[in-house]
């Protein structure tokens, strides 16, 4: 028998849609904005609008599925958002059990 081993949260699958690890720095560097909080950068991707999406905290996601990976909002005033890297899932380890 073989099995797949996937380690949630250390690599993506499809858009990332169901995505819920804890990454919360994108690709450039810079630190995810909670996505409850309307500052530095005011937006309508909100808990509440969106509450099966795993925005509680400040984690990149995708919570539309409307990008190609996961993303967030910056801290950054001058970066309002930016895609966030995760490898792409492969397919796994695999385990041999008798």
């Amino acid at each position: 028998m073989h099995l797949f081993l996937l380690l949630e949260g250390t690599c993506l699958t499809g858009d990332g849609a169901s995505y819920r690890g804890t990454l919360a720095v994108t690709s450039s560097g810079k630190s995810c904005q909670a996505w409850s909080a309307q500052t530095p950068h005011s937006h309508s991707t909100t808990p509440g609008k969106y509450p099966n999406s795993g925005l509680d905290k400040n984690y990149c996601r995708n919570p539309k599925g409307e990008h190609s990976t996961l993303w967030c909002y910056t801290t950054d005033p001058d970066m309002k958002w930016d895609n966030c890297y995760l490898p792409k899932c492969g397919p796994g380890k695999n385990l041999n059990l008798p």
